[in-house]
């Protein structure tokens, strides 16, 4: 498998790679990147093949949109695929006034969430001007999942956004500003209860299958597979132990893995020891093995990190690795793997 290889992207006419760029780590996620680093790392996706890119106003509120729109000016805009996302406006505040889990150094904007026709509008345009563009190719409702908001305040939004916030995407996609509409979110039950909504051409689906979870098989995958949706996958590491492996302090959705977590990627590590196969490359392309999932998108912040990825998602793999995992009940065993 080539990161730089073209893959179609569900019932469009747009094809991405099978690596993309995902640009959360740029908007200073944990930790500043420098403006330098930033820029060199995009033109090192550049030169490796890798021609979709994917951000969102959440990222560094703002940072993300700003560093990768003023990286891309430097390459053909026909050349490249660009995605972003709406539901989250940003309201300056005063400097000194903001602190976040998530983001170190951001800019002095504060989220408010709008899944409204009005707010998604407002966030598309205000979006344009951060990535100094005049369409996207993809655009996500953001974060409409339980994780985000809470079980009562999820309704709510999930509901704003398929009466309202969707009729404001299916305006933009009817002008031809946006290819593509879709979801983004950390839940496949959200993603498959929007698709028997409304007409959604993809979604993003953020570390919910993976070499650790594949449930979304149950249900969500094959009726993406029905209607010819494409799926972007992010948080293919879940955010952080398929790339670290079982060590002590590994992340496994965004906390410290629990034990038995723990004890099941060290059982996957077993079989990748005994085959040579990386634990992280056996993560990124596990994930592209699946028809309705397009191109994987890792997180990326330094040039090393990159390299990495591209080598990992390009290793020769042996089938009989992915055989034993399944017999071994390490992944489900209707999960396709690669040939």
């Amino acid at each position: 498998m080539e990161a730089s290889s073209k893959r179609k992207f569900g019932r469009t006419d747009i094809e991405v790679t099978a690596m993309g760029f995902g640009t959360a780590p740029i908007g200073n996620q944990f930790r500043a990147v420098p403006e330098q680093d930033v820029r060199y790392v995009i033109q090192r996706a550049w030169a490796s093949g890798l021609r979709y890119f994917d951000t969102a106003p959440m990222y560094g509120h703002g940072l993300s949109e700003r560093r990768l729109g003023e990286s891309l000016r430097a390459f053909p805009r026909d050349e490249y695929v660009l995605s972003s996302k709406v539901g989250r406006l940003l309201k300056p505040v005063p400097e000194g006034n903001l602190t976040s889990f998530f983001w170190v150094d951001m800019p002095p904007f504060e989220v408010v969430h709008d899944y409204s026709y009005d707010g998604i509008m407002r966030s598309f345009e205000d979006s344009m001007q951060r990535l100094g563009v005049s369409r996207l190719d993809m655009l996500f409702i953001h974060d409409i999942d339980t994780f985000s908001h809470g079980e009562e305040l999820q309704k709510e939004h999930f509901r704003t956004a398929m009466d309202s916030g969707y009729k404001a995407l299916e305006s933009l996609r009817s002008q031809g500003v946006v290819k593509a509409i879709g979801v983004g979110c950390n839940e496949w039950q959200v993603c498959e209860a929007a698709l028997r909504e409304r007409d959604f051409d993809c979604f993003l689906l953020a570390g919910r299958y993976t070499l650790l979870e594949q449930d979304a098989l149950d249900s969500f995958l094959p009726l993406c597979e029905e209607r010819n949706v494409s799926v972007v996958l992010g948080g293919g590491f879940n955010s952080g132990i398929l790339a670290t492996g079982a060590v002590k302090g590994a992340h496994y959705n965004y906390s410290e893995a629990e034990p038995e977590i723990l004890e099941r990627v060290s059982k996957i590590e077993a079989v990748c020891a005994q085959h040579g196969v990386p634990l992280a490359a056996a993560a990124l392309q596990f994930v592209l093995a699946h028809p309705a999932i397009a191109t994987n998108i890792p997180g990326t912040r330094t040039k090393t990190h990159l390299d990495q990825n591209v080598d990992l998602i390009n290793h020769s793999i042996p089938k009989d690795f992915w055989e034993q995992l399944q017999t071994e009940g390490l992944i489900r065993g209707d999960a396709p793997t690669p040939t």
